[in-house]
């Protein structure tokens, strides 16, 4: 069906733009509700709490620093610890309880192997949160 003029004195031709009016009109009415509504939707049902005297929790857990200079040596909060005793020393501080952090700051230098080293005994050890420090480009 081809939609057109009334006009049969020439070669009838099917008009081949849509009125996009409607459609402008339609989305502006649209916006104008939403911009109507859209702070009622910010405010939230008003509810009177009860006052309540409490302690607060505190739930910071606890962080083990550990960090691998340049040569690879391993220090667990600015102590320097053998490769020996690293496991140990990690299953220690991870044995008193809740689930702590480990922080690990690796030198730029230090070798990939070193790194999952420390990682493997952090493992081992039952930490499972592990934070890679670094520092922000300059």
């Amino acid at each position: 069906m081809a939609f057109g003029s009334f006009d049969n004195g020439g070669a009838s031709q099917p008009m081949a733009e849509i009125n996009t009016t409607p459609l402008v009109d339609v989305m502006l009415v649209l916006l104008v509700i939403f911009i109507i509504t859209a702070p009622l939707f910010h405010q939230a049902v008003p509810v009177d709490l009860p006052r309540v005297e409490a302690s607060r929790l505190d739930d910071r857990p606890q962080v083990i620093a550990v960090a691998i200079d340049g040569s690879g040596r391993v220090f667990i909060d600015g102590q320097a610890v053998e490769r020996s005793e690293l496991a140990a020393r990690l299953a220690e501080l991870g044995a008193r309880g809740g689930q702590p952090e480990l922080h690990l700051r690796a030198d730029r230098g230090t070798r990939y192997e070193r790194v999952t080293e420390v990682l493997a005994d952090a493992q081992r050890a039952g930490l499972v949160r592990i934070a890679f420090v670094t520092e922000p480009p300059r």
